[in-house]
């Protein structure tokens, strides 16, 4: 897949068990069903495994299946966005520095979100902070807020920032903190902030597009299926999403992830094969392939390129992205 021996690609988004409560209210069973409906025609669409194939594999701890994926499919590293909380992700992640990354995940409105920020970074060794726009009650520019960014501001901390659709059908889409624009204020304020939107943004591709042109320290995350362009009153490919990225950003702004969400499904390799297909078909260079694909997800958060070949490639494409 690719022709530099030495590269492993390093993915950005994954996810360890939590949960995320997406009302405070109860489902009606008919949107549960609903859900659960299209949640298994999109199973079968993709091919994923249903939960009795692979049960017995559950006897084997969970951070080692996900080494086990990530060596079957030649994954170099995966960098977790949740867990059931800082503590349980840090232990997790622990005993294999060398294949994962974490980030930090708990409500901003907190009263503690910067004390809570400072702890898992200084503390658990996390490399950034997880956020879901639609699940933010309060706008990303309150006053309140202002201890979290300038935290993250003297850290040079990445942030990666959930807009847009959330969670299976019967989940939000409608919220004052859905659109990626919700936070063009907050970026603008605070240019030492890498913010990661993800999903080409889960339905507000153009709106994301003009808050990239805006502000140079954002940045698109490729992650998850994107079945989202079928729900758009437009023809949108996967193609025309690297397309129209690569135009306005280069490609040093473009961080490949898959939404690696746990078994029995495992590491959507699919997802990484159709990327790298349409980068392949749009005539990427090599280099350009592999900042994309691992090396700009390594810059953000410190993590070894390895070989002086990677070094040498990543720094030649990012300055010909610049000229």
């Amino acid at each position: 897949m690719f022709s530099n021996p030495e590269f492993r690609v390093f993915d950005i988004h994954g996810h360890l068990p939590y949960k995320l409560l997406l009302s405070p209210h109860k489902l009606h069973e008919s949107v549960s069903n609903y859900g659960k409906e299209r949640s298994e025609r999109m199973r079968l669409s993709w091919d994923f495994p249903a939960p009795e194939e692979t049960a017995g594999e559950a006897a084997k701890p969970l951070i080692e299946r996900w080494v086990d994926e990530l060596d079957k499919y030649k994954i170099g590293g995966l960098n977790f966005l949740t867990a059931h909380d800082n503590d349980k992700l840090a232990e997790q992640i622990a005993g294999y520095p060398d294949r994962f990354t974490g980030f930090a995940c708990h409500p901003i409105e907190s009263e503690d979100a910067a004390s809570e920020l400072e702890r898992a970074v200084d503390e658990l060794g996390l490399r950034g902070y997880k956020l879901f726009g639609p699940l933010t009650p309060i706008p990303f520019d309150s006053p309140s807020l202002d201890p979290v960014w300038k935290f993250l501001a003297e850290r040079r901390l990445p942030v990666l920032i959930h807009f847009g659709m959330l969670g299976h059908a019967g989940g939000i889409v409608h919220h004052p903190n859905i659109n990626p624009l919700a936070i063009f204020n907050t970026a603008r304020a605070y240019p030492d902030i890498p913010f990661i939107i993800p999903h080409f943004g889960a339905g507000y591709f153009q709106e994301l597009l003009h808050l990239c042109w805006s502000c140079p320290n954002v940045y698109i995350d490729t992650s998850g299926s994107n079945q989202w362009v079928r729900w758009v009153p437009y023809e949108l490919t996967l193609e025309t999403l690297f397309r129209k990225t690569y135009e306005l950003l280069g490609p040093e702004r473009i961080i490949f992830g898959t939404d690696a969400s746990g078994f029995p499904r495992g590491y959507p390799y699919r997802y990484l094969q159709d990327q790298v297909r349409v980068c392949r078909d749009l005539r990427f260079r090599e280099a350009e392939i592999e900042l994309i694909f691992g090396n700009n997800a390594r810059r953000l958060l410190h993590v070894p390129w390895g070989s002086e070949a990677g070094h040498r490639n990543a720094d030649k494409a990012g300055n010909e992205g610049r000229s």
